[in-house]
């Protein structure tokens, strides 16, 4: 019995357009042709057109099917290595998934950097965007900790320095340095490797730094990074006169 395009696309649960695509990629080979022109497919082709489709599902791209078929003894190693594509896909989309429910359950912005939905309301947008430069600067460890860091500020002096102007006068930069010192202290005291970060570095120490100089420059403006550098000066001297206090080195 021979079937048209249609009774075989009918047959193999497929459409006609997917049959004419197999046939253009070289998959199935073109049937012959009635007196009158229309195509007819045997069981043979039937056949071919369902392992086809089995190998689709498996997700096998059509582009490799006709190296799976040729594979002959190596098939299983074709099928090993199309497994292991699989297991990274699946487990791409789990962290998706994942993070699409922390996303819906904190009411976080969708781009909000991996692991900051808690506190997306707190992040100015110069403070998200520069996480998301420092996800392709520094290792999960180190993520992790500006996690906690972010966490334990109350977010009151960061609403201050994200609202002052460029303009800012001597006292208010000064004021807000001061207030924002004992914080930066603390985490230099909670994390030590932010004095020497080299350990959790994902790029070069040269390549991080002139990344993040650009960064900053660019995100905050003139008395934001007045205010930042003041703030780190002095929590730098408090850190060294409470290690003096302890007999610390």
């Amino acid at each position: 019995m021979a079937w048209s395009t249609r009774e075989l696309a009918e047959l193999a649960g497929t459409t006609v357009n997917t049959i004419r695509h197999y046939h253009r990629l070289g998959l199935l080979d073109e049937p012959e042709r009635r007196y009158n022109g229309y195509k007819q497919y045997g069981a043979r082709d039937l056949v071919r057109l369902l392992r086809i489709r089995r190998l689709a599902e498996l997700g096998v791209p059509l582009s490799q099917i006709g190296e799976v078929d040729a594979a002959g003894d190596s098939t299983p190693d074709e099928l090993r290595k199309l497994d292991a594509e699989l297991a990274a896909r699946i487990e791409r989309l789990q962290k998706a998934r994942s993070d699409i429910a922390a996303i819906l359950r904190d009411s976080a912005p969708a781009d909000v950097p991996a692991g900051f939905e808690p506190v997306a309301s707190r992040l100015s947008e110069a403070d998200s965007s520069i996480i998301h430069i420092y996800t392709q600067l520094y290792d999960e460890d180190a993520m992790k900790d500006l996690r906690h860091m972010v966490e334990a500020d109350t977010g009151s002096i960061d609403a201050d320095i994200d609202a002052l102007s460029p303009d800012a006068d001597e006292a208010t930069r000064q004021r807000l340095a001061e207030r924002l010192a004992p914080t930066l202290a603390q985490h230099l005291i909670d994390y030590p490797w932010l004095s020497d970060p080299v350990a959790h570095l994902s790029k070069s120490e040269h390549v991080t730094q002139q990344t993040f100089i650009e960064a900053v420059i660019e995100l905050y403006n003139t008395a934001q990074l007045d205010v930042l550098r003041r703030a780190s000066i002095l929590a730098h001297e408090q850190l060294h006169i409470a290690r003096e206090a302890n007999g610390d080195d």
